[in-house]
């Protein structure tokens, strides 16, 4: 099912740059159709801390299609379970089509390196990878809204209790 829809998503990317050949925006120079950006988070608890940036670039083919690539890295401190440590690092290939203004629609797939460290558990060490739809609400340089998992498993996730997740995000 996995190598089913991971396919679906690069012929998804073809099919879109394919058609984008024939825009004006393809006689312009590369980088004047490249946007960057990202997101950054920061959270603080009594017994829990998690801090991640996820910087990224999109180019654009067309008004309604972008494609690009983002580095993520988190990093997660929980002293309510044995003390954990959890570092992941990673990057995702994403593609964002626009069929009108306001909205977005996202496919992004996740590929994270996994390394957690609890006080008398051995150390986890494992790739998670994820692939998301999602749908978005457009404002100038920002976005945001849900995106869903559909590669999500609760019992070997470590990264998130849900398949369903907020996006923000950021680009100039």
């Amino acid at each position: 099912m996995r190598k089913i829809l991971i396919l679906l998503t690069l012929l998804i990317f073809v099919h879109f740059n394919l058609y984008s050949q024939n825009s004006d925006l393809n006689k312009s120079r590369f980088m004047d159709n490249v946007r960057f950006g990202g997101g950054f988070n920061m959270g603080v608890g009594s017994s829990y801390s998690t801090f991640s940036i996820s910087p990224s670039a999109i180019y654009d083919f067309s008004n309604t299609f972008g494609a690009g690539i983002s580095l993520t890295y988190v990093y997660v401190k929980n002293k309510s379970i044995q003390n954990s440590t959890t570092n992941l690092y990673g990057g995702s290939i994403l593609a964002l089509f626009k069929p009108i203004n306001y909205l977005q629609l996202s496919t992004e797939y996740e590929n994270l390196k996994i390394n957690q460290k609890k006080y008398s558990i051995p150390n986890i060490s494992q790739w998670q990878d994820a692939l998301y739809f999602g749908i978005e609400y457009v404002t100038g340089n920002i976005s945001m809204g849900l995106r869903y998992d559909v590669l999500f498993d609760k019992v070997k996730s470590i990264t998130s209790s849900s398949a369903l997740n907020p996006v923000f995000r950021v680009y100039f």
